[in-house]
């Protein structure tokens, strides 16, 4: 039987570099299980931090080390592909936040020709922006907390204009609020304020992360997620909840050891796990995502809505991350998990390649 080559591609030029590491080297370990080696031949491919690309034997020192490559005093080789890219039938991408999740690499390996795991363009540009993607959510019904939308002109245009933006949210939304750049993962840049000083602070520090920023009301509620995974006929798994001691769930909490609790399945009750459910779907399909993503809710309990924070079409993927370990509540174990994405991966290609022949006819 000849083996599908899965090029696995982790690293690329965001924040969230590092996080890319360890999801690779957990997916490197499911990809090369006795029973996936039967099917499938690994190649690492890695992308430093300025962006050049690097191919299996350095990649594969990347991984063992679980440090990323320096970029100093080296000049980038940008759009130079290692040569065994060109042997790839699937690619198995794993970058987190800008410049991975975002549209871009999955609109790179588009033009490539080549199947790859996870949503394609439309559906994990709209998945990254904050913006965007509740532009979606409100269109299709999903119930989420009030939100204001800016952009960085208005936050830096002149002492006049300020001030007055600050009223407006004030009167619209409330303390506590949430300030976020529309474009970055992992909480990075986002910060809950209580007063006008740390408004102040929060929009102008939001606006040097990027050109557009969204403001949300605060909300008391218990943070659930449940991972949907599929193609045009997506499930979706248990419901898990997050409980941590800091202020909000931020890049701190995220990934230091025991600073957050998983509690796998939830427990909250079976009306509105079923709820949850149904809507990580919807919404799963709204964005039009494809092969996998993590969908995160607000269950306020004192009043029983369930209210959709946003959806992340390339979650962390750790073995110790949420979306693998809801699927192996849910009876999928990691490395059938990551089996079923590259399978899916090439059931997404074999249906575009169907399209292009009757368009084509």
């Amino acid at each position: 039987m000849t083996k599908l080559r899965v090029g696995l591609l982790f690293g690329g030029c965001s924040g969230e570099h590092d996080v890319s590491i360890v999801s690779a080297k957990a997916i490197a370990g499911a990809l090369t299980t006795e029973e996936n080696a039967k099917k499938y031949e690994l190649l690492l491919f890695y992308i430093q931090k300025d962006g050049s690309w690097q191919g299996p034997e350095i990649a594969q020192q990347v991984l063992s080390s679980g440090e990323a490559l320096s970029c100093e005093n080296s000049q980038p080789q940008l759009w130079q592909f290692p040569a065994e890219a060109e042997t790839i039938d699937v690619w198995f991408p794993i970058l987190h936040g800008p410049n991975g999740e975002d549209g871009t690499i999955q609109g790179l390996l588009t033009l490539m020709q080549i199947p790859f795991v996870g949503s394609g363009v439309l559906g994990s540009a709209a998945g990254m922006d904050k913006i965007g993607m509740k532009s979606i959510f409100a269109q299709a019904g999903l119930p989420q907390v009030k939100y204001m939308s800016l952009t960085r002109q208005q936050i830096w245009s002149n002492p006049c204009i300020f001030p007055k933006l600050c009223d407006e949210i004030e009167q619209t939304l409330g303390y506590p609020c949430f300030v976020k750049p529309a474009n970055l993962g992992s909480s990075v840049g986002i910060a809950k304020v209580r007063s006008r000083s740390e408004l102040e602070t929060a929009l102008d520090n939001a606006a040097s992360y990027d050109r557009r920023i969204i403001v949300e009301t605060g909300v008391v509620a218990r943070e659930v997620e449940c991972a949907v995974l599929g193609n045009d006929n997506p499930k979706a798994s248990t419901v898990g909840e997050i409980t941590y001691e800091s202020d909000f769930y931020d890049y701190e909490t995220k990934y230091t050891s025991g600073k957050a609790d998983l509690h796998i399945p939830a427990p909250i009750p079976d009306a509105v796990i079923k709820q949850i459910q149904e809507r990580a779907i919807q919404a799963f399909t709204a964005l039009d995502c494809a092969g996998l993503a993590r969908v995160d809710f607000f269950y306020v309990e004192a009043t029983g809505e369930v209210l959709i924070n946003e959806i992340n079409t390339l979650p962390g993927f750790t073995a110790t991350s949420m979306y693998p370990q809801l699927w192996a509540n849910s009876g999928v174990s990691f490395p059938e998990l990551v089996d079923r994405l590259v399978q899916l991966a090439l059931e997404r290609n074999s249906t575009s390649e169907n399209n292009k022949v009757l368009l084509s006819t």
